[in-house]
């Protein structure tokens, strides 16, 4: 077992996983610093899902090893792993799945009641991210009503509103329409950068994640196409890039 670079946040070494016999991933080494925001490209099964959920403690890989903050995750028990994605880790998958019975508010407030605030803190703070979002007219509504794009912003104000250390995106922004991908990720990288918040976002859009992260590493069917580039000066929010 070898420890990570003593500045990375997250740590991915040789990583392997196959589904059914199918390789997803084939020898992936990365790793992100704490309160970076890295962003992982590459085409529809290239691995990208499939390497997030290996490092946030959903998968256990194959062959390889997962550090998170110094420590080993692949060889945590599974309940150990259930606290540490509960605790540290929030996820944003493309598809945003809330509780039906809940409204908009409520569900972007529980992981803060499951932590154990108090219920007008939580109710305070879900609002508060809603609005970032330019979903707070909706607090009140149940998912059902609400467009799958209010619903995935409705995800990502949950998955903000704990303020993890470190926020898995899984393509978080597939559902909605290009005007509007734009301003989440913003909110998003903005939100990430003024807390400290280490930020793995995977996408497709190589042109998204070159003007949103610091560095951008591109998968190609499973294995590292190219890792650690800086990415790309596009505005305000590409500013202080690091290499």
């Amino acid at each position: 077992m070898v420890a990570p670079p003593d500045n990375d946040m997250v740590w991915g070494d040789s990583l392997h996983h196959a589904h059914q016999g199918s390789p997803a991933l084939l020898g992936v080494t990365l790793g992100a610093r704490a309160g970076e925001i890295l962003g992982v490209t590459g085409p529809h099964g290239a691995g990208k899902t499939t390497l997030l959920r290996c490092l946030s403690g959903q998968l256990v890989p194959d062959a390889g090893e997962v550090w998170f903050d110094g420590a080993p995750v692949h060889s945590l028990a599974p309940g150990a792993r259930e606290r540490l994605r509960r605790d540290r880790f929030g996820w944003i998958g493309p598809v945003p799945r809330l509780v039906p019975e809940l409204t908009a508010r409520e569900n972007a407030a529980l992981p803060l009641l499951l932590a154990g605030a108090g219920h007008r803190a939580a109710s305070r703070t879900a609002h508060e991210w809603l609005e970032r979002l330019d979903v707070g007219d909706l607090a009140g509504a149940r998912p059902q009503v609400l467009t799958q794009a209010q619903r995935q912003r409705v995800a990502i104000a949950r998955a903000l509103a704990v303020v993890p250390q470190v926020l898995f995106a899984d393509e978080p922004t597939a559902p909605l329409h290009t005007a509007d991908r734009v301003q989440v990720l913003r909110t998003l990288t903005t939100a990430a950068r003024s807390h400290g918040i280490t930020v793995l976002l995977a996408t497709g859009d190589a042109e998204a994640a070159a003007a949103h992260a610091d560095r951008v590493v591109n998968l190609l069917d499973g294995r590292t196409a190219t890792a650690g580039l800086p990415a790309l000066p596009a505005g305000p929010v590409a500013q202080d890039v690091t290499c």
